[in-house]
């Protein structure tokens, strides 16, 4: 311990020197006559109107709309009539056929409506239940018993 220098001074943290943002000519000047790096950046908004700007955002909420996902598809009318249809051939209401299928009356009143996004699983319990067909071609036709070979 006896080479320790107690008179010399460490320095641990120094301010770091943060750019300096100038708006006049005679700082600007001052700097380039010390020598300092001197950026200079121009404004792409200056002497601009900002509330009636380019027509860059127009293209661009136009390109945005035209990427959109569309909507999935709903279930056919012709669907909802048919089931509509076998239900009241067999003289069952919605809530029958809804409890029979185990899903709430609401689901049925949307595909009978036609608001329903199908779903082939609740498709398949109408189709035993109601004995129509109710995907594919020939929708509204009295499905066949099981198939004999």
């Amino acid at each position: 311990m006896s080479n320790v220098d107690w008179d010399s001074k460490t320095v641990i943290g120094t301010k770091a020197k943060a750019p300096k943002v100038t708006r006049n000519t005679a700082d600007l000047n001052a700097a380039l006559r010390a020598g300092a790096v001197v950026a200079t950046e121009k404004k792409v908004t200056s002497g601009v109107n900002k509330a009636r700007q380019g027509t860059d955002h127009q293209r661009i909420a136009k390109l945005d709309r035209e990427n959109e996902v569309a909507p999935p598809p709903k279930v056919a009318p012709s669907v909802g009539r048919a089931m509509q249809t076998a239900r009241m051939e067999l003289e069952l209401s919605q809530k029958d056929v809804a409890q029979k299928i185990n899903e709430r009356q609401s689901v049925l009143q949307d595909y009978e409506s036609g608001k329903a996004t199908p779903n082939p699983q609740i498709l398949a319990k109408l189709e035993r239940v109601l004995g129509v067909k109710l995907r594919g071609t020939d929708i509204g036709k009295k499905l066949g018993g099981p198939k004999k070979s």
